[in-house]
């Protein structure tokens, strides 16, 4: 099976070289960038939809825009597939936009190129069948078992409610932190240095990723507003403290 793989930004770039390891990777790009593995052709919107797959790799805000594109230009049978940080928002997106004859698989990537500079080994995927034959679902599941991938199968919900705190508490707590402008430190303690690599593994990420973890997972809402309450309630204990500045 060829895999197209839409999008090359920071993680379709790392993505497509992790998948070329295993199979045959072509790409589109609209911004076309250098550096890319020399083992992906790079190809036309075009001759993408004349994939197998179609590995979509672009910003959440960008999913409704892009499946439009698409929907009446991929042939019967092909398999599309999101990478997105959240779930139910992309599969909502292409159940409603592509035609029953497309098929339809959810996945997240549970790595990025920071997390995963060193191997992928052993790292989640999270993997949501919507509307898969028996021939695609056997292949991706084979593929990634290949890639020694621990995949993980939930539905888009459980995925979205799961992921408000693993993933939208980290990102949210990395720009918080990174907004404290805190730096390396002679005096470093382990705890402290962790905080810096929060820092380093949310924001190097585009902000836009960021903001639509908060904007397209329907629980990032209840997180932060559990988080603010936890905030609050230290604030209000340490003005109880005697002594204490206020």
């Amino acid at each position: 099976m060829k895999l197209g793989v839409y999008g090359l930004g920071r993680f379709g770039a790392f993505w497509a070289s992790r998948l070329a390891d295993f199979t045959d990777v072509v790409a589109y790009s609209r911004t076309p960038k250098s550096g890319i593995d020399s083992r992906i052709e790079l190809i036309s919107e075009d001759r993408l939809v004349d994939c197998d797959a179609v590995v979509l790799c672009v910003a959440i805000s960008a999913m409704e825009d892009v499946v439009r594109r698409l929907a009446g230009r991929l042939k019967p049978g092909t398999l599309v597939m999101d990478t997105c940080s959240v779930k139910v928002y992309p599969v909502s997106v292409m159940k409603r936009l592509l035609p029953e004859s497309i098929q339809i698989l959810g996945t997240h990537p549970m790595f990025g190129p920071d997390s995963g500079r060193n191997g992928i080994t052993g790292l989640p995927l999270v993997y949501s069948p919507v509307r898969t034959d028996a021939s695609a679902d056997s292949f991706f599941r084979d593929l990634f078992n290949r890639m020694q991938l621990q995949l993980v199968e939930m539905s888009p919900d459980e995925h979205d409610k799961s992921a408000a705190y693993t993933q939208g508490i980290t990102h949210f707590l990395g720009r918080v932190l990174q907004d404290l402008h805190l730096e390396p430190s002679p005096m470093a303690t382990l705890g402290y240095s962790k905080l810096l690599e929060i820092i380093e593994q949310t924001c190097n990420d585009p902000e836009q990723l960021f903001l639509d973890l908060q904007r397209y997972n329907p629980h990032t809402h209840e997180m932060r507003e559990s988080l603010k309450s936890s905030l609050d309630r230290f604030m209000t204990k340490l003005k109880e403290v005697p002594g204490l500045p206020a």
